[in-house]
């Protein structure tokens, strides 16, 4: 039975044939699983001017072909994805597509890169959302990390409510961020057409500044193309959707392509008409939205609504990571607990995992959104380029009808993708480095994982010419710690089911040890006591050693060997931590002992 505390949190569990009623329409979904690339415009212009304020403010200028060229790949990912829907409507996106058209290493690669990526989706979302929070409040700046864990775990408990609930839940901050936006950019693009504004730009565009170079521009192309993270969830998600579900993920994946490349040029030409500069303790969006309209009651929505769908955007990596994981689990690359759902027909296992592994993430990186935006790039960038190379071969091996269009998609996103990348890798390396030992870390425990089931499957599957053992009794071995009510229940169940039983009890102190072999003869003469005195005052180890003598003689019987051992359950659950666990210890060790069956007798208090 669950516990008030959870059902408060999470809900009633939901039966298994209301599965249906957890899928998710357009709207939806789109607040579900866009909200990653769509808050992504908080921090992508502000990551362009970070790199460019380096040789100046006269540099600025450069974030609007830039900011052109990231549109350019947004397009292409977003045709290229599209395409990825509709062939592998299943979903899996680029870990599935990289497996079966690369292979299954290239396939464990995008796999690998997204977990983690799910995980620094959700480190940078909060951490961002940290941050507009903090430019709101500069006094909560010392409170940076506490506040992104405390948000970490509501954004979880949401998602252990279930996807219909979540997506409720986000669709109005979602939704509210996208009219802020809207207002914010119309408005600000008005005044300065109407001269109402005056602006501020450092440099006129194509003003030759010293010491901008290719690998600077470059580079920051490369970080203003954080913003197209989560582009990939929806295809990674096709199964959430309600059928047609290839067509609905379709729609969704072109809305939100359409609202991020509006949002994104529109931040990055307010912020060079208004000479808009990254400060420590205020964000790029912050301070527009400060020129535009002040410090009134719309500046206080903007930064609200921005740090409730950055905060939300973690949303995306909670909907995905599960999804990925089944996938990988499925396969048996990952433990077979991600194939499990949990109360509210989640992946609940996989939910659980990303927040602790993005809280991991914040406590290391201490919150601080520009030291995780490298190793996200780089993350999302490995299945970008895998999985545009994985659809090239597809289409040049089926060629379909009009496989030329969709391959020079392809091949333009494949291309742009893997410049990102080495820009990445060139530029940030000091950064990134990380990636060249957590991926094959990761890919050699995908390995491990899969060989020990492929090992195990023969071991446990019946073959019909299999000789089993018949055993002509059973040895009973209880472990007793002194004469009490739960020990004579357990003793009269080892009769039941022993041909011999033994009583086994291990004394710390030679003095009490005979004070108990005197009081147990008295009330059990038919039942033979081992008392086993323990000179380091351990009960295993003496008990371990005796068990293993006993099986050696059961062996040489015929016998089966059964330890059972007496435990009483205390009424509540809290009263456990009022008595020692030594009962679980020894179960522990004895469940690596071969041929021994472990057995507990629970006696339950009724107080």
């Amino acid at each position: 039975m669950a516990s008030p505390l959870k059902r408060l949190l999470i809900g009633r569990p939901l039966k298994s044939t209301e599965a249906g009623d957890q899928k998710l329409g357009k709207l939806k979904a789109l607040a579900v699983l866009s909200s990653d690339a769509l808050s992504s415009v908080a921090y992508g212009t502000e990551q362009i001017l970070l790199v460019l304020i380096t040789v100046g403010a006269a540099a600025m200028w450069y974030s609007l072909p830039i900011a052109l060229c990231v549109l350019v790949l947004l397009f292409a990912l977003s045709l290229s994805y599209r395409q990825i829907i509709y062939a592998y409507p299943q979903g899996g996106g680029a870990y599935v597509v990289s497996r079966e058209n690369i292979g299954k290493n290239a396939g464990l690669i995008a796999g690998g890169s997204l977990l983690v990526d799910y995980m620094l989706t959700v480190a940078v979302s909060v951490s961002s959302g940290t941050d507009a929070i903090i430019a709101a409040i500069p006094s909560l700046y010392q409170f940076t990390v506490p506040l992104a864990i405390i948000l970490v775990i509501i954004v979880t408990i949401i998602n252990l409510r279930g996807v219909t609930e979540s997506a409720t839940i986000l669709a109005i901050p979602v939704y509210l961020f996208v009219l802020s936006m809207i207002v914010m950019i119309v408005t600000g693009l008005v005044k300065l057409a109407m001269g109402q504004d005056v602006t501020h730009e450092t440099a006129s565009v194509g003003t030759h500044v010293s010491g901008v170079t290719l690998i600077l521009l470059l580079r920051a192309f490369a970080s203003g193309s954080a913003s197209l993270t989560g582009i990939e969830a929806i295809s990674n998600a096709v199964p959430l959707f309600k059928d047609p579900k290839a067509k609905n993920a379709s729609r969704t994946l072109i809305m939100m392509a359409s609202i991020l490349g509006f949002f994104f040029v529109g931040i990055t030409l307010l912020a060079y008409f208004y000479g808009v500069v990254p400060e420590l303790k205020s964000t790029v969006l912050s301070q527009i939205a400060e020129n535009i309209f002040g410090r009134n009651f719309f500046y206080y929505f903007i930064q609200a609504t921005t740090a409730l769908i950055l905060v939300l955007a973690a949303n995306t990596g909670f909907s995905a990571f599960p999804l990925l994981a089944f996938n990988l689990s499925k396969d048996k690359y990952m433990p077979r607990m991600y194939l499990d759902k949990g109360d509210r027909l989640g992946y609940s296992n996989g939910i659980i995992t990303l927040a602790l592994g993005s809280i991991f993430l914040i406590i290391l990186f201490q919150g601080k959104t520009e030291s995780l935006i490298p190793l996200y790039s780089v993350g999302v960038f490995i299945p970008f380029t895998l999985s545009q190379s994985g659809m090239i071969i597809k289409w040049l091996k089926e060629k379909p009808q009009g496989y030329m269009k969709k391959l020079s998609a392809n091949l333009l996103g494949a291309l742009i993708s893997f410049t990102v990348l080495m820009v990445l890798f060139i530029t940030r390396m000091s950064e990134v480095w990380p990636v060249f030992i957590f991926m094959p870390a990761m890919i050699y425990v995908f390995h491990r994982t899969r060989s020990h089931y492929a090992k195990l499957a023969p071991q446990l599957r019946i073959d019909e010419q299999m000789d089993l053992p018949e055993f002509e009794g059973n040895a009973v071995i209880i472990c007793v710690s002194d004469t009490t009510k739960v020990v004579e229940g357990a003793l009269r169940y080892a009769k039941s089911i022993g041909d011999t039983v033994i009583a086994v009890h291990v004394s710390l102190d030679k003095q009490e040890g005979k004070e108990f072999v005197e009081r147990w003869n008295r009330i059990h003469p038919e039942v033979r006591l081992a008392d086993l005195y323990s000179t380091y005052r351990s009960i295993t180890e003496p008990l371990m050693k005796f068990i293993d003598t006993a099986q050696q003689k059961a062996n040489q019987d015929n016998y089966s060997l059964t330890v059972l051992i007496p435990q009483f359950i205390p009424k509540k659950g809290w009263q456990n931590i009022l008595h020692n666990q030594t009962s679980l210890l020894i179960r522990t060790k004895l469940l690596f002992k071969k041929d021994v069956v472990v057995a507990t007798y629970p006696y339950h208090l009724k107080e």
